[in-house]
């Protein structure tokens, strides 16, 4: 036998089927609408280089395309319009998602790229860090291997030499190519 439902439990579950039956209201609607359209106007913003990177249908791709080129107000506003209604009709999350991470606010990407800094960091101060390095990713292929030797050497000697730190940039560069497929799911500390 169940035991019986509180009052408290069933008061719950009656405003919850109250919610369940009650149509959203308009301004939700206009928000979530206004809040597509932004998107649309966002993504006009993008170079087209990454807007292919977005893997957008081709309507919303071209329409964005078309909105770079309008530069009357009263078309750039009716066509931002009809910008937000194709961006209603599709899913926007995947887009959003890496809008976030372009605009470097995917706190695990900043902190998987502040890992490679300190890795970079340290193989310079010290390039027995190297071999640390090595031990824990032994995926790193050995040609790889030695040409972070001798980008870690060359960057040692641009940095007693006050030259720009351009090893240094490769290095970070040749890290990440390397711990590219841990990234998603893992830390490189």
């Amino acid at each position: 036998m169940k035991p019986k439902k509180t009052t408290k439990e069933t008061e719950l579950e009656d405003i919850a089927h109250l919610e369940a039956d009650q149509p959203i209201s308009k301004t939700k609607l206009k928000a979530e609408a206004d809040a597509q359209q932004a998107l649309g106007v966002r993504l006009s913003e993008l170079p087209k280089d990454k807007l292919l990177k977005l893997d957008l249908p081709e309507a919303v791709f071209n329409a964005i395309l078309e909105t770079k080129k309008i530069t009357a107000n009263g078309a750039i506003r009716r066509h931002r319009q009809y910008l937000g209604r194709l961006m209603r009709e599709m899913d926007t999350a995947p887009i959003t998602d890496q809008l976030a991470r372009w605009d470097g606010k995917n706190h695990a990407e900043n902190a998987y790229f502040h890992g490679l800094e300190r890795w970079r960091d340290r193989m310079i101060a010290d390039a027995n860090v190297l071999s640390e390095f090595i031990v824990q990713h032994p995926q790193t292929e050995p040609q790889a291997i030695q040409q972070l030797r001798t980008l870690v050497r060359n960057a040692q000697k641009e940095l007693t030499s006050n030259k720009p730190p351009k090893s240094s940039r490769e290095i970070f560069r040749l890290l990440r190519e390397i711990t590219s497929a841990e990234m998603q799911g893992l830390d490189p500390l």
